[in-house]
């Protein structure tokens, strides 16, 4: 993982960014617990972090006392995970956007879309439950590097959570990357099931995610149908 490869301390501060990456921020004492770790040590781990520029700190009031200090990562650490050549794929992009055009664009796009698509259907038979397709649905992504997985709301509904990109360079300069996959997931889920993405890591978010339930169960109307200024939910 990066510049965090090399020693013992190493795994432990792996371990740290591997957490506030899946969870959000946190406060040491949560992480100490999680890792099994004293408190003491993991604030040395995340002063080290933050050195590096890995980690940063913020204040939050609390109910009783000083203010509490939550650590979360910055936009330096995603160079820690894997990131799906992101320079090469940049440049592809430029490069077939100028040799084709949009057309030409939109129609490699389709083709990656239908080449998931066939993979995806392959592997989440359309007879099973939605639970079951999306724990599947969940796995393959997490094979691809989204570090993907599956949260149930209180209301029934699920949230497909991704807690990294590996292609974020190329969706930050083709938009249309995030657009097929969404359409992607609408097809490997099938009729009666909506998706909507509250969370979206190239909107300036911490991590994508999708609230999914069946259509009879739904209210969910498309993002602009929402208006800009609606809230949207959130991933538990």
């Amino acid at each position: 993982m990066g510049k965090l490869q090399a020693s013992g301390e190493s795994k432990t501060r792996r371990a740290i960014v591997q957490l506030l990456k899946t969870e959000g921020a946190l406060r040491a004492a949560k992480i100490a617990k999680r890792l099994h770790l004293t408190a003491m040590a993991v604030r040395q781990h995340l002063y080290q972090l933050q050195q590096q520029d890995f980690v940063t700190a913020e204040e939050r009031a609390v109910p009783l006392g000083r203010p509490a200090k939550y650590w979360q990562l910055t936009r330096k650490a995603d160079s820690v995970f894997p990131e799906a050549y992101a320079e090469l794929s940049v440049s592809l992009i430029d490069a077939l956007g100028k040799a084709f055009g949009n057309a030409g664009m939109s129609r490699v796009l389709d083709a990656r879309y239908r080449s998931q698509l066939a993979q995806y259907t392959q592997r989440i038979p359309s007879s099973l439950p939605l639970k079951e397709k999306l724990k599947r649905l969940a796995h393959i992504r997490s094979e691809e590097g989204y570090m993907a997985l599956v949260k149930t709301d209180t209301d029934g509904a699920f949230f497909l959570v991704e807690n990294h990109c590996p292609i974020c360079a190329a969706a930050n300069t083709c938009q249309g990357f995030c657009t097929t996959e969404l359409d992607l997931f609408r097809a490997v889920l099938g009729p009666g099931v909506a998706v909507e993405r509250v969370e979206h890591i190239v909107a300036g978010d911490r991590r994508c995610a999708y609230r999914i339930q069946h259509d009879r169960a739904s209210r969910c109307f498309p993002p602009k149908a929402l208006g800009e200024d609606a809230p949207r939910p959130r991933a538990p």
